[in-house]
C-alpha cells in the first residue's frame, strides 16, 4: 500500500506519518480533509477507496473529526433565470414536480466535476457558505471498509447477492446503453 505513488503523495501533502501510529495532529497541514469526487458511481468508488485507506491506515483522522465528504450536485435545472442544483434523482423529480405541466425548463446532468464551469464548481462545492459537507465518523468509515472488503474480497456469493438485489431497482429506460 505505502509503495503506491498516489498514496505517498497523499501522505506527504497532508503531513501524515507513514503508519497510522505515527499520527500527530499538530503535524497535519490541513485539519479539514475534504474528499470531493464525482456524483456518479465511479466517484462513489473512488470515495470508498479513500475512506477505506484512511480507516485502515490513518484511523485517528476520523477520531479527530478531520474527514469530510463534499457533496457535488448531479443535475442543474434551469427555468427562466432561476437555477436549482439537484443531488440525486429524487431531488430532480421533486424540483420538476413543482413546475406547471407546460413549463419550459432545461436539465443539465453533470458527468463529473471537470465538466462544471469554474463558477459552478465554486458555487456548489467550494464556497463555504453554500457547499454541502458531511463530517464522517468512524462508523461511516467502518461501513465503507465492510463494503469495500465485501466487494473486492474473495466471497463471490456476497457480490452475487448484492448484484441481484440491486438489479431489481434498475430502471432500464434510464440506462445509457
Amino acid at each position: 500500500m505505502y509503495k503506491n505513488e498516489e498514496i505517498q503523495n497523499l501522505i506527504l501533502a497532508l503531513g501524515l506519518g507513514v503508519k497510522g501510529e505515527d499520527f500527530k495532529k499538530e503535524a497535519l497541514r490541513y485539519h479539514k480533509i475534504v474528499i470531493l469526487t464525482d456524483a456518479d458511481v465511479d466517484g462513489a468508488h473512488i470515495r470508498t477507496l479513500l475512506l477505506t485507506f484512511f480507516f485502515r491506515y490513518q484511523r485517528a483522522l476520523f477520531d479527530e473529526g478531520c474527514i469530510y465528504v463534499g457533496v457535488p450536485p448531479l443535475y442543474k435545472v434551469e427555468r427562466g433565470k432561476l437555477a436549482h442544483y439537484c443531488y440525486d434523482d429524487a431531488d430532480l423529480k421533486e424540483i420538476v414536480n413543482t413546475f406547471p405541466a407546460n413549463a419550459s425548463y432545461h436539465i443539465q446532468r453533470f458527468k463529473g466535476l471537470g465538466e462544471m464551469m469554474p463558477a459552478q464548481l465554486w458555487e456548489t462545492t467550494m464556497d463555504p457558505e453554500r457547499r454541502l459537507l458531511k463530517q464522517l465518523r468512524v462508523e461511516d468509515a467502518a461501513e465503507a471498509n465492510v463494503v469495500f472488503s465485501s466487494l473486492m474480497g474473495t466471497r463471490v456469493e456476497y457480490r452475487k447477492e448484492l448484484i441481484q438485489k440491486a438489479a431489481s431497482m434498475i430502471n432500464i429506460d434510464q440506462l445509457d446503453i
